[in-house]
């Protein structure tokens, strides 16, 4: 259990009212681990799927960095939608240009966010349901303002909940009270003063080991005398790699021992083992 916990991931469904952060804090201090990191800011009023790293996994926090964000938003229009309402919505498929709003957390300069896939699942008169799929850092609130704009009516954002992070998605979401009944489960003997000891099995159904997280990077697996030495900080020499992902150089891996351990995240130096003295350049070691 305290493996699980210093090692794992909440896929979180975030109520509203507290900000990311806060949440955050709020599993660090029911798991009794030392820190916790969540996978993306979310405002306070926003909902829905934010996962949690605790203890030593918030070392693996930046798998989350470009991870694809999934929403569901609720677009209030000024005015009755237009008859090309549906059409306006696909041509923000695509990269568009961004300048993050006045309240946030990075500067306001023009940078370049992707739409993977904006739907129209429902309208109904001056409001417009849609489904985004999108790059991490988009701002979904910008991007109703300029559909509002697109679609000569004015615009501006209304309930949103996100549905998906990378590979965690709304299916296998559980709540602060999930976690806590879990964390509070069974054991408890006659004495008041005994605190509840928490039962494993239905710690797993909601804490996940932080592997998780790693499943969308591509692997390196190395030798035990290999891991031993990433472990300390070294680079992973060619020699020492069993098996590895075919990926373009620069791309972040996740390297593993044999038997699935996950040990470092690192950057590939090229797209070929063979030849190279240097397979991955470390980021971050796990262990």
């Amino acid at each position: 259990m305290s493996d699980l916990l210093s090692f794992g991931v909440i896929n979180l469904d975030k109520p509203p009212g507290p900000s990311a952060h806060q949440v955050a804090a709020w599993v660090r201090d029911m798991t009794g681990q030392e820190q916790a990191a969540h996978s993306g800011t979310l405002d306070p009023k926003v909902t829905g799927c934010l996962p949690i790293l605790t203890g030593e996994a918030t070392r693996l926090a930046q798998v989350f960095d470009d991870a694809v964000k999934g929403y569901v938003t609720v677009l209030e229009l000024h005015g009755p939608a237009p008859a090309d309402c549906e059409q306006v919505i696909d041509e923000f498929n695509g990269p568009l240009y961004q300048k993050p709003p006045r309240k946030s957390a990075v500067a306001r300069r023009l940078r370049t966010r992707t739409i993977h896939d904006l739907e129209l699942l429902a309208l109904e008169s001056r409001r417009a349901l849609l489904r985004v799929e999108c790059e991490s850092g988009t701002y979904i609130r910008k991007l109703c303002h300029d559909l509002g704009l697109a679609m000569g009516t004015g615009a501006h954002m209304g309930d949103l909940r996100r549905v998906r992070t990378g590979n965690f998605g709304d299916r296998s979401l559980v709540t602060l009270h999930d976690l806590a009944d879990a964390l509070a489960w069974a054991g408890v003997s006659d004495d008041d003063e005994t605190e509840p000891a928490p039962d494993e099995q239905t710690l797993e159904a909601v804490v996940q080991p932080a592997e998780r997280a790693l499943e969308p990077l591509p692997r390196v697996t190395m030798a035990a005398s290999a891991a031993t030495q990433v472990a300390e900080g070294a680079p992973l020499y060619a020699p020492g790699v069993l098996e590895c992902e075919p990926c373009e150089a620069g791309t972040l891996m996740a390297g593993y021992t044999p038997d699935g351990a996950a040990v470092c995240l690192g950057h590939r130096t090229g797209e070929d083992v063979v030849g190279q003295a240097t397979v991955l350049e470390l980021a971050r070691v796990l262990v």
